[in-house]
């Protein structure tokens, strides 16, 4: 049996999270521009079979296939069994109706893979709405549509919240409230820094790991972004802003380069088993793959990751 994953953490231990979930969803048919979270609950067994691979790679975090999973984004995703059938999508409701039913679904076939021994982050990516007063979502109902999220995947059987790709502060910290109001699992945050070494809306790692850490938020980290380089650089930042903290490393497998109309990420599984090796140099507990990552990917990171404890 697993134990909770702070006191697995706390061990000293480095776990392997998983990698990329959309860009390897699109390989296995999703059609392009549609987010996993719609094969939840109609291709179940896709979505197993991607767990099911990263399990198989030394993945010991697997993450929900729900980024997307907030009531707010729902709303714009159809069914695709109704999409097919239909063509015309105009008048037609969102998978928001099944928000609860979506995340908890995910998390439960996230735990079925996971077992009893590793660990199952419920993943909640950012609402894709501005934040007031730049936009129209308010803190408060952004803590409701999170709150919502997060009570769903805890349900399911997750062992963690992990909130990931945060730009907005504001947005992060409405995250971890709506979390903490739904569930007693320990929340984990993570930024995409993409805008020279800041997120998209100009928030720097030390301001996001200061935050964090004022927030009692155990681990921190970076996500996504730019050059998986970069958090050689980013890393430190957040180290020295919260000392105390469980640092995540989770980027991009490389720059994205357009290939024959093809979307190909430039990091190859060594190159990212070596950033990875610098990563847990700089401290870090946590360590995988985003957009554009494999399996081949997190075996690398793995097998450098071990044969170096």
């Amino acid at each position: 049996m697993r134990l909770p994953i702070l006191q697995r953490l706390a061990s000293g231990e480095v776990l392997i999270a998983d990698g990329a979930t959309g860009t390897m969803l699109q390989a296995a048919g999703l059609p392009t521009g549609t987010p996993g979270e719609a094969w939840v609950l109609e291709r179940p067994e896709e979505i197993m079979k991607l767990h099911r691979a990263y399990v198989e790679a030394g993945s010991q975090l697997i993450l929900t296939s729900t980024f997307g999973g907030t009531r707010a984004r729902l709303k714009h995703v159809l069914s695709l069994a109704l999409s097919e059938a239909n063509g015309a999508n105009e008048g037609k409701a969102g998978l928001d109706v099944q928000v609860s039913e979506i995340n908890t679904r995910a998390a439960e076939l996230a735990r079925r893979v996971a077992g009893d021994d590793l660990y199952v982050g419920g993943d909640i990516g950012p609402t894709g709405e501005m934040m007031a007063p730049i936009g129209s979502l308010t803190y408060q109902a952004a803590v409701e549509l999170f709150a919502e999220q997060a009570q769903a995947l805890a349900a399911g059987g997750a062992d963690c919240i992990y909130i990931e790709t945060m730009s907005d502060l504001n947005e992060a910290k409405a995250a971890i409230e709506g979390a903490r109001q739904a569930c007693d699992l320990p929340v984990f945050c993570t930024f995409s820094f993409d805008t020279h070494g800041r997120t998209s809306m100009g928030v720097s790692p030390a301001q996001a790991a200061e935050a964090m850490a004022e927030l009692g938020v155990p681990a921190i980290g970076a996500n996504c972004g730019h050059a998986p380089e970069e958090l050689l650089d980013l890393l430190p930042q957040m180290r020295q802003a919260a000392p105390d903290a469980y640092l995540i490393a989770k980027p991009n497998a490389g720059i994205p380069h357009m290939v024959k109309r093809q979307v190909v990420y430039d990091a190859t599984p060594q190159r990212m088993a070596e950033l990875a090796l610098r990563y847990v140099e700089l401290g870090a507990s946590i360590v995988g793959a985003c957009c554009g990552s494999s399996p081949a990917h997190i075996a690398a990171i793995r097998e450098a990751v071990i044969r170096d404890a």
